[in-house]
């Protein structure tokens, strides 16, 4: 196994540990897997600065509305832009506990999902997090008529 190879497997280890915590509802577990200063921004735009935030932002939830959900994500996109920090892109979301059969998220739950991990040690922890709902305005029925070309369906 190529070095790259290694430390992409160790990265997709960080990412399928950060599901296993959110699918457990531990939020202390869960913001472990950040770094002490790492910045989240939910989807609906709440910010959470540091570890602290990130757990006590997600108590509430795993103890309500999250209780018994699951996180999945298709596989990641993986980019050093150094060798010790990579951006990994993916879609992904959260299937609620009433979905169990289901393998994806609804279609209102499908989030873009943007991770900044760094290296620290053997670990990759996560240092930014940016989810942001999976909406293409050009699938709308505005984008779509926004975006003709002239000719098109004339």
């Amino acid at each position: 196994m190529s070095d790259t190879t290694a430390v992409e497997a160790a990265i997709r280890e960080t990412l399928a540990r950060v599901a296993d915590a959110w699918h457990e509802g531990d939020p202390g577990r869960y913001a472990a897997l950040f770094t002490e200063d790492a910045d989240y921004t939910a989807f609906d735009g709440t910010r959470m600065a540091g570890r602290q935030a990130i757990a006590d932002g997600h108590r509430a939830l795993f103890a309500g509305i999250m209780r018994g959900s699951r996180m999945t994500m298709r596989p990641p996109s993986i980019r050093f832009v150094a060798p010790d920090v990579a951006v990994v892109c993916a879609l992904g979301g959260i299937i609620m506990r009433w979905q169990r059969g289901r393998a994806e998220p609804s279609a209102k739950r499908l989030s873009a999902v943007t991770f900044v991990v760094v290296r620290r040690g053997e670990d990759w922890p996560v240092a930014a997090f940016q989810n942001t709902r999976y909406r293409p305005w050009s699938r709308t029925i505005m984008g779509r008529l926004m975006t003709r070309t002239e000719g098109e369906g004339a």
